[in-house]
């Protein structure tokens, strides 16, 4: 095997340490395992405190367990860990870069290892803590703990960091991380019944069981600060597994809802691949994948990472890779005790995170950093308990303020399904993005087929949100824009959709401050106040279930300002149980700046609601409006029959008043609003969505099995994808999901060494460009 450097000059190698040069001790010399001297060039083991350098062209394979750490791995080679016994390996900084001068900076690539896919002939420099293909066996463990040493860099080190290399780390497969209670859970009980069976749950493993209960309300659920709330997540050790039935190392402490439509989760953090902190009261590691890196996560353990307060230093963050890690992400992950985020992702697109858990976060979990991500997937996660923390210094987004989302995006184009979210501290989901003083939205936006183009974020909608569940939440389950209106806004073609969203032992349950907005589907229960602040202006809302809401189940626009700037209509609204007592079940708006703004309703059932004032509809209790401008109208079709309409308007309007018979109705109006005849109205159609948006594929993995190739991966559209051809060839679908669907195809390796994965959706958009990918960069190319 070729040397570009002689023995002296493998001596002399530096490396940079806070601004001192620390001589590299210990050099690979040829492929072998870590534990063979012959494997060194020293002819030596690496000793704690070493700097150990991996050449480029050796694969050493990591077999020892050992507590002595090692200050520094530069892997410009391959290093991989073993498979056939359990390793540890305690580290001050691992960072994956081609090339021999390094620096001890656990944040910052080398500007010599900047070199494109293109121009570089070499292998990728790659740690291997098992791999797609062959992840670490069950019965084999991998711990990766990062340790501090005295005189560095606290804000960069201990870190794990991929510098346009490859990182894979992978752990044994289970069919699921987290799943749903199968029965209701009292408190004593020591068995509990999941909703479907596991498979990779082992006894030992560390589980959640989420809280059932709403018991923030402000507060915060990290424990020993002064204003924590009472937490109804509990933590467990598992002694039996059974099928579908679980049996714990002590009883349960609260009962956990297991029954009906509204059921608690469980959840196992528990993997045979670790990458810890070694010190969690100490300083904290992190990690971090670069422009041009390859690889990916499934079913790992990340714990006790994170450094508080500090930008860029979270559990697991994609930095700055652009399109370059497309069809990358993470599985299965399971990320905890994490003092800041669980996965970040930051100026990237085109990334699968999928049937994570992340628990214990200061700040947002699962957070998207500067607004300019797109196309990323977020499927079946499960965030329970992001904390308050404070706004990071010098942060993208300046209006930001950290408060605690489980979910945390700025840029609808990406998508969100079937996630779940639970005892979060400000927000099961925020979706936020301003215009400020110190900063403007429009930014350049990578066009999926490479181009750029400047576009105001603001008015991108979601390109898919939909079958997200979020309970027992500190404040809000679903909170979407900006309080200034029309700041957030589509328009009548292109409006924001959210469908299927369940939300229950929550607080405030929806909060809709966007114009062109369609809400599809909302099945509420056990909550305080339902859709919340609304910024009424071309919203539509459909197929609505609000039980026992206790205050406010629809409440008026902008809340206490009581100004709408625009029409609404409700289709399909449904009370069960609501009996608020100051203020009705719908609250109207006090004012408009415009003329002919107008409310409707339609087929709106009642069973065991109304307000304590014996009224349904009424302007709400609480501050009020007194700069009226315009009075709005209300419309209540088929009421009270069917081919009837009632309008109901405020008394404050004199006007309007006399364009009818007005009069107050029994069990209907409230004091400061009247109700008259006006059967010959329409029902509006505010909205016309159509889909022009084509769909974005992603290839997920290559496996070369003799002369063919097993390729996965997933499309993902706002609306139906019809086909997915790879080279032209249909593939089959595997498993779909809203607007997702996850497709596997066996095809004759290409002469051309090029795969091109396209879509087409029910609309007729197709794919321009696809997702091509050069068998060149199979080692790029990651698997799940």
């Amino acid at each position: 095997m070729a040397m570009c450097l002689g023995i002296l000059g493998l001596l002399t190698t530096h490396v940079k340490a806070e601004g001192a040069s620390a001589q590299v001790t210990i050099h690979s010399a040829r492929n072998g395992v870590w534990s063979t001297v012959n494997t060194w060039v020293e002819k030596r083991l690496p000793a704690a405190g070493d700097i150990v350098q991996i050449r480029a062209g050796h694969t050493i394979t990591y077999d020892v367990n050992s507590d002595r750490a090692i200050r520094m791995i530069q892997v410009g080679g391959t290093l991989t860990f073993s498979h056939k016994k359990s390793t540890r390996l305690d580290v001050g900084l691992i960072k994956v870069q081609a090339g021999d001068l390094v620096t001890e900076d656990g944040f910052r690539c080398d500007a010599h290892m900047a070199m494109s896919r293109a121009k570089s002939s070499m292998p990728l420099p790659a740690l291997e803590i098992g791999t797609a293909n062959d992840p670490i066996p069950a019965n084999i463990t991998a711990t990766v703990r990062l340790v501090y040493f005295a005189g560095t860099d606290k804000e960069t080190l201990p870190a794990i960091i991929d510098c346009g290399g490859r990182w894979d780390v992978h752990g044994a497969p289970m069919r699921r991380t987290w799943v749903k209670l199968g029965a209701s859970v009292k408190p004593g009980d020591t068995r509990i019944l999941l909703a479907e069976p596991v498979t990779g749950w082992r006894i030992g493993d560390h589980i959640l069981v989420t809280a059932s209960k709403e018991t923030g309300a402000g507060g915060t659920f990290r424990k020993g600060v002064p204003d924590a709330a009472p937490v109804g997540t509990e933590e467990r050790f598992v002694t039996h597994v059974e099928n579908t039935t679980l049996t714990l190392d002590k009883p349960l402490e609260l009962a956990h809802q297991g029954d009906g439509a509204y059921r608690s989760e469980v959840a196992d953090l528990s993997r045979n691949v670790v990458i810890e902190s070694a010190d969690p009261d100490g300083v904290r590691g992190h990690t971090m994948y670069h422009l041009d890196s390859a690889g990916g996560i499934s079913y790992a353990e990340f714990r006790h990472l994170g450094k508080e307060g500090v930008l860029g230093k979270y559990a697991l963050h994609f930095h700055l890779a652009g399109a370059s890690m497309r069809g990358s992400g993470v599985v299965g992950a399971s990320i905890w005790d994490s003092r800041n985020r669980w996965i970040t992702i930051h100026g990237t697109d085109g990334l699968l995170v999928r049937d994570c858990v992340g628990y214990q976060s200061v700040g947002h979990g699962f957070f998207l950093e500067d607004g300019t991500e797109q196309y990323n997937v977020f499927d079946r996660n499960l965030a329970v308990q992001a904390f308050r923390g404070k706004p990071l210094p010098k942060q993208a987004l300046p209006f930001d303020e950290n408060e605690g989302a489980g979910f945390w995006w700025a840029n609808g184009r990406n998508t969100f399904i079937r996630n779940v979210s639970c005892e979060n501290d400000a927000y099961g989901y925020r979706f936020q993005i301003e215009r400020r003083n110190d900063f403007d939205p429009t930014l350049a936006l990578r066009t999926i087929d490479g181009g750029s183009e400047k576009r105001d974020v603001r008015t991108l909608p979601f390109l898919r949100f939909q079958d997200n569940e979020s309970h027992s939440e500190g404040l809000y389950s679903f909170d979407f824009g900006d309080d200034r209106n029309g700041s957030v806004h589509g328009d009548r073609q292109h409006p924001f959709i959210a469908r299927n969203l369940k939300a229950w032992e929550t607080h405030y349950v929806l909060r809709p401050n966007l114009q062109f907005f369609l809400m599809d589907g909302l099945n509420v229960w056990n909550a305080v106040y339902g859709v919340y602040h609304p910024d009424y202006d071309a919203h539509v809302y459909r197929n609505i279930l609000l039980k026992h809401v206790t205050e406010e189940p629809i409440n008026r626009g902008h809340d206490d300002d009581s100004i709408q700037y625009g029409s609404f209509t409700y289709e399909n609204l449904a009370f069960e149980d609501c009996l608020p007592g100051r203020d009705p079940l719908i609250q109207l708006t006090c004012t408009s700046p415009h003329p002919g703004m107008s409310g409707h309703f339609r087929n709106v059932t009642y069973k065991n609601s109304i307000s304590r004032m014996a009224n349904i509809v009424d302007l709400g209790g609480g501050p009020r409006n007194d700069k009226l401008e315009n009075g709005v109208a209300y419309y209540f079709h088929d009421y009270p029959a069917k081919g009837r309409t009632t309008r109901v308007v405020s008394v404050k309007f004199p006007d309007m008043m006399r364009q009818g018979a007005y009069a107050s109705v029994a069990a209907f109006t409230g004091p400061d609003v009247r109700a008259g005849d006006a059967s010959s109205v329409a029902f509006p159609t505010l909205l016309d969505p159509i889909d022009d948006l084509a769909p974005v594929s992603m290839i997920t993995g290559i496996h070369s099995v003799g002369s063919v190739l097993r390729v996965r991966g997933l499309s993902e559209d706002n609306g139906v994808v019809r086909s997915i051809t790879v080279n032209g060839l249909p593939a089959p679908v595997l498993s779909t999901g809203p607007g997702v669907v996850y497709w596997e195809i066996t095809l004759p390796r290409p002469r051309d060494g090029r795969l091109i994965a396209k879509a087409t959706d029910a609309a007729g958009n197709q794919e321009k460009s696809g997702h091509i990918v050069l068998l060149t960069d199979m080692p790029r190319i990651w698997k799940k």
